[in-house]
This record gives C-alpha cells, sequence and structure tokens, in this order.
C-alpha cells in the first residue's frame, strides 16, 4: 500500500474529526459568512510526485480556498433559488460518501441501494400528494430530469408514428409546446437533438402573467391537424412563480394526445403549503415530472427527481437500455435503474432525501415551504410601499421580482452590484417587463424575519447613497 495512504488509513479517526469540527465551525457561523466575494487565486499548475497526505491537503485547501468560499448555503443567499443543508440531510450525505454505494441495481443480489431509493420515491409521492402509479429515480439536477422526462417522451412520440427514435435516431419532426421553458429544459432539448430553438411558443396570459394561456394553446393544437406532441409546462416560473393552469391543461389532455411534462423544479414544493397548495390542483394528470430536491427540501447538491408514469416505463426502458454489457446483465425479470436513466453510475442520491423527509416529516417541510412565502410576502410588501423601488410583479410564491423606481438600466446593475458587493445578502439580475429587475428567492430553511429586516436596512442605506 501507497504510504501515504497507509499513513492516513491509520489516521482516519483523526482526519474526519478534523473535517467535522472545521464544518460544524463554517456552520455555526454560517450566519455572518460573507454570501460573496470578488477574491481570486492561483491555481496549482504542477501535481506533487509524492502527495501531500489528507492532513496537509486540507491545510492547503483551507489557506487557498476556504477562506474565500461563499455562504451560499446560507440564509441571506436568495440567489439562483438556492437552498440550504439541513441536519439530517448532511448526515445522509456523509453516509452516502462513507458507504459509496453505486446506486443502479433495482433488485436482486447486490447493495440496499435500490431498496432505499424506491422508498424514497414513495415517500416524495406521499410528500407532493401524488399517485402510487408514478415511477422515478435520483439525478443530478433539473437539467438531468428534464431530460429524462423529455427522452422518455421522444419515445412515446416515436411510438405514434412506428418509430424507435432510441435505436434509429431523430429522423423526423416533433413537436414541442411551451410559453416560457426553463434554460435546463431548452439544454435538455439539445442533448436529445430536438433542437433547443424548436418550440412551438404559446402565447402567456394578459395582465402581468407568465402561464400559458389556453385558448393560444387548443388553437395551436389544431393547427397540429392530429399530430402527438408533448407540452412542457410550469409550476413556477424563474421570474415571477407563475403557474399553469393544470385543472384546464387536463381537460384538454382529455380531448387531444399529447405528452404533458411539468417543470416543477421549485415550485412543486407548493403542494407542501397550506396556503398555496391550490396552485398544483390537476397537476397529477401530467405524464412527468421536474422536482429539484436541492432547492425546497434543503439536501445537499446534486439533487433532484424525476417522475414518470408506470405505465411509460417500458419507454423508459427503450431510451436507456444499457445494452452490450454481459456484466451488467440482470438474471431476474426485473429492470435497473441503470435502464431507466442516463447515468450508470451514479452515487446514492436518495439518501440525504431519506434522512430529511423521516427526519422533519411532512409538518417539517411544510413549515419550511410556508416559512419561506412569508418572508417572500414580507419582503415584497416592503418593495411595494417603497419609493426608492417598483415590484414587477405580484409575490405568487416565493420570489420577489422588482427594479428601481428611478428607473435606468445602469443605475440598476450599479445597485445590485455594490448591494452583493456587501457580502450580507446575494440576489441575482433579471429581466422582466423589458425592464432590467432584481430577483429575492426565499427558499432557505435558515432564513429569519430577522434576516428580512437587516437585508431592507441595508437597501434603504445603499440606495439613498446612490439616488
Amino acid at each position: 500500500m501507497n504510504e501515504r495512504l497507509k499513513k492516513d488509513l491509520d489516521e482516519m479517526a483523526s482526519i474526519l474529526d478534523k473535517v467535522k469540527n472545521q464544518g460544524i465551525s463554517y456552520l455555526d457561523h454560517l450566519q455572518s459568512h460573507p454570501t460573496s466575494n470578488t477574491n481570486n487565486i492561483n491555481p496549482q499548475t504542477s501535481l506533487p510526485i509524492d502527495g501531500w497526505g489528507a492532513k496537509n491537503t486540507l491545510e492547503y485547501f483551507n489557506d487557498t480556498f476556504e477562506k474565500i468560499m461563499v455562504s451560499s448555503s446560507g440564509p441571506k443567499y436568495w440567489g439562483f433559488v438556492t437552498g440550504g443543508t439541513t441536519p439530517a440531510s448532511i448526515a445522509g450525505d456523509w453516509l452516502t460518501a462513507i458507504y459509496d454505494q453505486n446506486a443502479f441495481k433495482a433488485s436482486g443480489q447486490g447493495d440496499v441501494s435500490s431498496q432505499i431509493e424506491m422508498e424514497t420515491i414513495l415517500l416524495l409521492l406521499d410528500l407532493f400528494n401524488l399517485s402510487k402509479n408514478l415511477s422515478g429515480g435520483l439525478v443530478s439536477g433539473a437539467t438531468m430530469s428534464n431530460l429524462t422526462c423529455l427522452a422518455t417522451a421522444r419515445q412515446w412520440i416515436g411510438k405514434q408514428q412506428g418509430k424507435d427514435y432510441a435505436k434509429e435516431g431523430m429522423n423526423g419532426s416533433i413537436h414541442v409546446l411551451a410559453a416560457l421553458p426553463h434554460s435546463s429544459v431548452l439544454k435538455a432539448m439539445a442533448l436529445l437533438g430536438l433542437g433547443s430553438v424548436n418550440i412551438t411558443t404559446i402565447k402567456t396570459n394578459h395582465g402581468n402573467r407568465e402561464s400559458i394561456n389556453l385558448k393560444d394553446f387548443e388553437k395551436k393544437i389544431r393547427q397540429l391537424s392530429g399530430d402527438p406532441f408533448i407540452l412542457i409546462s410550469s409550476a413556477g416560473t424563474v421570474n415571477t412563480a407563475d403557474f399553469d393552469d393544470f385543472e384546464g391543461i387536463s381537460q384538454l389532455k382529455k380531448k387531444f394526445n399529447f405528452w404533458w411534462h411539468i417543470d416543477a423544479a421549485f415550485g412543486g414544493f407548493a403542494s407542501c403549503s397550506k396556503s398555496h397548495r391550490h396552485l398544483v390542483n390537476g397537476w397529477e394528470y401530467a405524464d412527468s415530472f421536474t422536482i429539484d430536491c436541492h432547492k425546497w427540501l434543503n439536501v445537499p447538491y446534486e439533487n433532484a427527481i424525476f417522475l414518470i408514469k408506470e405505465s411509460y416505463k417500458i419507454l423508459q426502458v427503450e431510451t436507456f437500455q444499457n445494452s452490450n454489457a454481459p456484466y451488467l446483465e440482470n438474471e431476474l425479470d426485473t429492470v435497473d435503474y441503470l435502464n431507466l436513466l442516463p447515468e450508470n453510475s451514479r452515487r446514492l442520491k436518495a439518501l440525504p432525501v431519506w434522512f430529511s423527509l423521516l427526519a422533519y416529516g411532512k409538518s417539517g417541510i411544510q413549515g419550511m415551504v410556508d416559512n419561506s412565502i412569508e418572508h417572500a410576502q414580507s419582503f415584497g410588501n416592503w418593495i411595494e410601499n417603497c419609493p426608492y423601488f417598483e415590484l414587477l410583479a405580484p409575490v405568487r410564491l416565493n420570489t420577489v421580482c422588482f427594479t428601481l423606481n428611478d428607473y435606468s438600466e445602469e443605475l440598476v446593475t450599479t445597485f445590485l452590484s455594490l448591494l452583493n458587493e456587501t457580502g450580507k445578502v446575494f440576489m441575482s439580475p433579471t429581466f422582466y417587463l423589458e425592464k432590467k429587475g432584481i430577483r429575492a428567492a426565499f427558499v432557505n430553511w435558515r432564513t429569519t424575519a430577522e434576516d428580512v429586516s437587516e437585508v431592507i436596512e441595508l437597501m434603504q442605506n445603499l440606495i439613498k447613497k446612490i439616488s
């Protein structure tokens, strides 16, 4: 055994103690840790011949990188709908690394990963009040979840046309309809050969809405003259967290032949809210769903789930079948995960989700969701009544989209840059209603009313200085 490896093995307990203590210190001070940092480092350009060992490498990491880490998992990081990490999910993630299971086996001999994953999927279906006739799997994020669902939808389209796109490739056109698809959807379409620009755009509703106009949707359907198509709808748009009318779409699905996919990366968690669960009424009739666990469930990155109707599992197998690998042959008449999603190799992403779900239950997750909504509404009310700012859209869920009253694109950019440079809060830029805007997303379980008040005071002082 390599000398460095043997020494690290002998000192494993001491190494993990150092990491544990450092992690606890970071988490204990997350509230005051900066949300942004403009420092750069000179990268290590040569690989040491003999290696440094774990402790020396940790010391180098701390001297070089740790000091410029930002608290993207902290309570005042309001950019990009970025969640934090609950204590239970950290425990699950640590054990995921320690046990180091490759979660590709769905049954038969092998490790227990599949049983944990299947139980986790059932728990999530229960959390979201969705039918058990959906199956799913854990992937890295919304892009891979959307890709998995759309790849299966592509195969479904092929069946309608008498083709097997997974085997034969794309030999014909596929119609995709959407109003305001997320960038991860477009990326998935590009990867699948559907073409990121090949979307028939549906009009949105009037009155500062980002939701599908059902009349225009039906008009577009009729123009296809009976051709099957894919509809991509939204449970929570990026700018304003708007929701499509799922009940209305479900009625059209009874009349027309299409695959219905819902991108519910963060908005799906509205189903856990006492006050906002009506936003997803009717979504249970969709064929597939994308939901990010590393957003509102507050588990470590990379963690998302895809859900597809159980009746379409054969289409998944046709799409993702891992062929010509005798060592992966399944002796039993069952389906392995590696034949249901893109990756052959996956860590046990289900474990931190499983830990968080069982540790906090429905009421705990409902509390996380409703607290975030309450903070967003509080912040949005202040924006609406502050003479320095303009609310660009109603606060429908957990995001606040706003700009400056004394509007100029340059001033908005300057204000946001100076605000983020304080390191006390982080928000992201956006563009809405032909105006440069700012977007604050509330999703972190640690965020408190005091955090919102501190940011409000910070913004008041800053806007007065530059106005």
